[in-house]
Formats: C-alpha cells, sequence, structure tokens
C-alpha cells in the first residue's frame, strides 16, 4: 500500500496520474532485481540481495538529445559518477542507475557498452551511476551485478506505474532501520503556477529510527526498536551502526529549466528528507540530481557540425517556488512510499529488515499525534 492508498496525505499539491517519476512525459525506470541464497555470508556466494535501477529521461537515448540537468551533494559520504561533466556542461546524456556501493564500476561500464552496442560511433561516455551500502542484508563484496542485470533494467525502463520497496538497486536496503529501497512520487502544479510536472525516485538507505517522522508527527518516538526490533540490534553481525547508510535523490520535471535551476531543484530535495527525519548523520551519503527535459533541441556533446547557437526557455525566477515546493512535496512522499512498499527482508547471516506496514504506521501516527497534543 502507498502513502495515499492509507490515507496519508503529503502537502497539498495534487500528484499526478502514477504519483511517480514516470509522470514526467518521456521518463521512464527500470528494474533488475538478485534474490538467492539464505543463511550464513559465504563472499562470493552469497546471500544475495542487491540489484539495480535505471532511469532514462526522456525517449530514446538521452546522448541524441541530452536534457539540461543539476546536483547537490548534501552530505558527500557516497558516491555519484559523472557529476563532474554535469557541473561542467550542465546536460545529462546518459541513463541514471542506481545499485549498491561495490557494483558501481561494473554498472558504469555496462551502460558504456549499451551505448555502443546501439550506437558504434559514440566516441566517449561518462554515464552516471550512484549507490547506496546494502551490506548489512547482502554479500555486498561477493559483486553479484553483472552487465546482463544493467542491460535487463534497461530492457525493462518504461512510463507508468513504478515497481517500489525492495526491488532493483532498493533489494538489500534499510530506511530509519526498517526495510527501506525505491520510492517515487509526483506533483502536478495548478496552471496558475505554470502547469509543469515533478517527479522523484528515490533508493531510501538512511536513518535513525528515533528521527522518522510522518506528516510532522515523531513517529520513530512510538515505533520504538522494542515493538519493531531493528537489524542493528544484531551487533554480533552487523558492523555498521544505525544512520550509517545513504539516499539518493533523483527529480525529473517537464519544467523548461536551465542547469543552474535544475541545481536549486535538486537543492530541495533536502526539505523532503529533512521532514521525514534524515540528513543529519556524517555517515550518509545524501546525493541529489535533477534534470528537466522541457527543452529540446540541445546539442550532444562533441558533435561535430552542431549549430553555434540553439533556442532554450526558462521558468522565471517568481515561478520557481512552487517547483521547490513540489520538489520537497514529492521527495517526502517518495521516501514514505519506499518505506510503505518494501515489506519485510529476511538476508545474510539471518539479518532481517521488518517492513512497516500501512496498519502499523497509521496507529503510530495516531499515538504520536496524541502525545503531541498532551504536550
Amino acid at each position: 500500500m502507498r502513502a495515499r492508498e492509507a490515507g496519508l496525505t503529503v502537502g497539498h499539491i495534487q500528484p499526478g496520474s502514477n504519483d511517480a517519476i514516470t509522470d514526467v512525459e518521456g521518463v521512464r525506470v527500470g528494474h533488475s532485481t538478485i534474490i538467492r541464497g539464505e543463511g550464513p555470508l559465504v563472499v562470493g556466494e552469497g546471500p544475495v540481495r542487491t540489484g539495480v535501477t535505471v532511469v532514462c529521461p526522456r525517449e530514446g537515448w538521452a546522448r541524441e538529445e541530452p536534457v539540461f540537468a543539476g546536483c547537490h551533494r548534501l552530505n558527500g559520504n557516497g558516491e555519484m559518477t559523472g557529476l563532474e561533466w554535469i557541473r561542467e556542461a550542465g546536460t545529462l546524456d546518459t541513463p541514471i542507475a542506481i545499485t549498491n556501493t561495490h557494483s558501481v564500476g561494473v554498472v558504469r561500464d555496462a551502460l558504456i557498452a549499451a551505448e555502443f552496442e546501439n550506437n558504434t560511433d559514440e566516441y566517449w561516455c561518462l554515464p552516471v551511476v550512484a549507490e547506496t551500502y546494502d551490506g548489512t542484508l547482502n554479500d555486498i563484496n561477493g559483486q553479484h551485478v553483472t552487465p546482463e542485470h544493467v542491460r535487463e533494467a534497461l530492457v525493462d525502463a518504461r512510463g507508468g506505474p513504478v515497481t517500489e520497496g525492495s526491488v532493483g538497486g532498493g533489494t538489500g536496503m534499510i530506511c530509519h532501520e526498517f526495510k527501506g529501497g525505491i520510492g517515487t512520487a509526483s506533483r502536478m502544479l495548478p496552471s496558475d503556477d505554470g502547469g509543469w510536472t515533478v517527479g522523484a525516485l528515490v533508493q531510501a538507505n538512511y536513518g535513525r529510527r528515533c528521527m522518522l517522522r510522518v506528516d510532522g508527527a515523531p513517529v520513530g518516538r512510538v515505533l520504538t526498536t522494542e515493538r519493531v526490533p531493528s537489524p542493528f540490534e544484531e551487533e554480533d553481525k552487523v558492523r555498521t551502526e544505525p544512520g550509517t547508510g545513504s539516499i539518493i535523490v533523483i527529480l525529473a520535471t517537464d519544467a523548461p529549466l536551465l542547469p543552474i535551476q535544475c541545481d536549486r531543484l535538486a537543492q530541495r530535495a533536502s526539505i523532503g528528507l529533512g521532514r521525514v527525519g534524515g540528513g543529519c548523520d556524517d555517515a550518509s551519503g545524501d546525493i541529489f540530481l535533477a534534470f528537466s527535459n522541457g527543452n529540446t533541441g540541445i546539442p550532444p556533446s562533441g558533435l561535430s557540425g552542431a549549430p553555434a547557437t540553439v533556442p532554450t526557455r526558462m521558468v522565471t525566477n517568481e515561478y520557481m517556488t512552487p517547483l521547490f515546493h513540489a520538489v520537497a512535496e514529492a521527495t517526502e512522499a517518495a521516501i514514505l512510499n519506499a518505506l510503505l512498499a518494501a515489506g519485510t527482508v529476511t538476508g545474510r547471516d539471518g539479518i532481517t529488515a521488518h517492513g512497516l506496514s500501512a496498519d502499523l504506521l497509521l496507529g503510530a501516527l495516531d499515538e504520536a499525534r496524541y502525545l503531541c497534543a498532551r504536550r
């Protein structure tokens, strides 16, 4: 059950038809999920709870018609490749992939191979690959993500509803000491505010239980580890602590933004993350990327014979405010959707990350609001 289906309304802006990043026309999402084995960890053999998720910014190959993009680092204890060129040129030329920390290299290489398979004249490629750590549940040092999984995710990429939770890159992730993973949401601005759509997709693998907030209520103080066990309590098996992890946020919009405006959009994902209770841990990599496919005709980098200039459009600053609100709401809702969709997963050494069900969350929300009212 997703947040809205459970009766949880985040903010005041209406979602798109899918309440997903794919509500931005042309954006597609695909997953490849790897689940096998159980019991004690044997490096190279499993158990395996991992995968890869891809986000394609527009129909066709982005290298043929790049999109303007920008990024923001809230905390840099993580990785997203390709950001230096985005900061320099302001364009995104490839799909975005998200996986586990120790599979970034193979996923990056596989994206390059996929580019060359479809365009033998392409002479260079700087793919964007992001990561969060799934070693609490997964044999992360076994590096089980292969180029075949990347191709599988690319083939799976499509518009419409997006599978969430313990899927793709989110398969082995933990969020606020519950099972985490992939989540998505969207917001559609009214015509008076521009009528544009903003979508968010997160790979949520961050946070302490005590910090979890929903609709402003401190539900993490109610859903203590005495009520719902935390995987980090198994100290003989887990070397990391609560708050260790990361979150990747991918933002898409059809608003015609320039690269610097995409930077500004990416910064506002911090607001949505903060509302849920994240963003304050040194050991968390919180990295955000925003792209706009609202401009067309941007020539590929290094293309011989490209025109000297191309016409572009931009949103005026007055209309950035509604977009900022949409980003914050979509990010917050995407995190809640990831939590509610993930279910309970047992990984290596029998370590279990318990899912946050809608009934459990709603009960805790009522209790947290009651406690706040009594103060």
